[in-house]
């Protein structure tokens, strides 16, 4: 069995989910919260500590990043799939989503963009730099506080005999954290 080259109706970033999903708080022009789910998300350097999110430049969110350059990136846990895909589901330019699914906020350390209380994990941020990238815009996030629910977290990351961060596969699927594996050494 060989490999096989995708055809055109197959999406290529499907070959690297699932994903881990964040949902992004951020601060709108007109003054309100809007949140939005995004599993295009990564870690890209310890110094400066930053997080790139691509986000769609035609999106609500993206209207609130360049207007209020600053966010939370608000790590949700296994239980919260269906709330997750309902925030992606309609538009904060329609929807007041923090209001329509009862999203509870908390004032952040250090920046103006609240945090989701009912998360698992909050990074506070502010835009760095940022790069259009096709019809996304990729935003690299200063990351300025972490905060994580204690009785989840170790040194090590999550403790997943007690929690499973949400892992977004295509649409309505997500994944949790599966099974445990320990590499051995291979000399």
């Amino acid at each position: 069995m060989g490999f096989r080259p995708l055809s055109a109706g197959e999406r290529f970033y499907y070959v690297l989910h699932p994903s881990p999903t964040v949902v992004i708080v951020t601060k709108c022009p007109n003054g309100r919260y809007n949140a939005m789910p995004a599993s295009w998300n990564m870690p890209v350097s310890e110094e400066p500590p930053s997080v790139a999110v691509a986000i769609d430049r035609e999106s609500y969110t993206f209207e609130c990043l360049e207007s209020h350059p600053e966010a939370t990136i608000n790590v949700p846990h296994s239980g919260q799939a269906d709330l997750v895909y309902a925030l992606g589901s309609v538009s904060g330019r329609d929807v007041d989503k923090v209001a329509k699914y009862g999203l509870k906020l908390e004032e952040s350390a250090s920046i103006s963009v609240p945090r989701w209380s009912d998360a698992i994990a909050s990074i506070e941020a502010r835009v760095w730099k940022k790069m259009d990238v096709g019809e996304v815009r990729l935003y690299v996030f200063e990351v300025l506080g972490v905060y994580v629910r204690g009785d989840l977290y170790t040194r090590w990351g999550w403790d997943l005999t007690k929690t499973s961060t949400l892992l977004h596969g295509a649409g309505r699927t997500f994944y949790t954290v599966g099974r445990r594996l320990v590499a051995r050494k291979i000399s």
